[in-house]
């Protein structure tokens, strides 16, 4: 019996972003469990863009296609019946059907938690929250972030900004600096290959980063206060071994949370970590535990398109 012919898309620049770092590990990490798996990167354009180029692959005989991150939701939906043999998985999304199941790390999770912090570490009790498209698994963690500002015990103001794109650099610096104009002293960035220009802003100017995804403190913790990170490279990987072993199931969603810290879970530099991991700690618990719940609902529009040149 030949092997299974397995194929995951990352959405974006080839090699740029945590989001797609952590995807692109995660199937390395199931090649080293033996599975055959081929990695094709789609480029940035629009929705009907990523749908054509995955119509593309399923065209070329594909078992399983792992379409990595929200950008995957719209095209699987639209592809799916037209490709009945094929079973496909989307990570951080929503879609399921017969044959399409949904594996997703809770990042609204570690996310709320961040606005805890960003709320009791906050001195101008300003905080700014910047994000790209806006997909369900963005809108769920910026809710759930606006949530831990709430609660923190302090009255602080939110500003938030979708710019539209995850991988541009000069917007997303652009953004940054906007927010730091109206006070800002934090910004909580669900970036990709744009997070670059969100790291030069907070190298030019008195505002510091809370991170997402990966572990930014310890790459960059000049820039970085905290992470809220959530590893969807896990989901990846899981589902890469639970379709070779039979296991996956079509029409459900697979969920990875806090109770597994290797996946989700908030870092915080060590000064913070002196002064706000007991609370920060007692607000895990009562996420853990269930006395505490996660509000995911925001149903917001996006800011206008900044003028880069005069953002700059």
């Amino acid at each position: 019996m030949s092997a299974a012919r397995i194929t995951v898309a990352l959405f974006g620049p080839h090699g740029r972003g945590a989001f797609n770092e952590a995807g692109l590990t995660g199937a390395l990490r199931a090649r080293e469990r033996g599975h055959e798996v081929e990695i094709r990167w789609v480029g940035p354009g629009t929705p009907e863009g990523r749908t054509e180029s995955l119509r593309d692959l399923c065209r070329r005989g594909v078992d399983l296609l792992v379409a990595h991150g929200g950008q995957g939701d719209a095209p699987v939906r639209d592809l799916h019946a037209e490709f009945p043999d094929t079973t496909f998985v989307v990570t951080q999304g929503h879609c399921t059907a017969s044959n399409v199941a949904c594996y997703e790390v809770l990042q609204e999770q570690s996310a709320f938690l961040a606005g805890v912090l960003a709320g009791l570490h906050s001195r101008t009790g300003v905080v700014g929250h910047l994000s790209g498209e806006m997909l369900r698994t963005g809108l769920k963690a910026r809710a759930a972030f606006a949530q831990g500002l709430r609660s923190c015990g302090r009255p602080v103001r939110l500003l938030t900004h979708f710019c539209g794109e995850q991988h541009d650099p000069a917007l997303a610096y652009a953004c940054t600096l906007s927010m730091q104009r109206e006070g800002a002293d934090l910004v909580f960035a669900m970036l990709d290959g744009g997070r670059a220009g969100v790291n030069q802003a907070c190298q030019e100017r008195p505002i510091r980063q809370i991170g997402s995804v990966l572990d930014w403190v310890e790459r960059e913790p000049d820039i970085f206060v905290a992470a809220a990170v959530a590893d969807s490279g896990r989901c990846v990987t899981e589902a890469i071994n639970d379709f070779a072993t039979g296991r996956l199931r079509p029409g459900t969603s697979r969920q990875f949370g806090l109770e597994d810290s290797s996946c989700v879970r908030l870092v915080l530099a060590p000064a913070l970590r002196v002064i706000h991991g007991r609370a920060m700690d007692a607000w895990q618990r009562r996420l853990l535990d269930g006395t505490l719940t996660v509000d995911t609902g925001f149903e917001g529009s996006r800011p206008a398109p900044l003028d880069l040149a005069s953002a700059a």
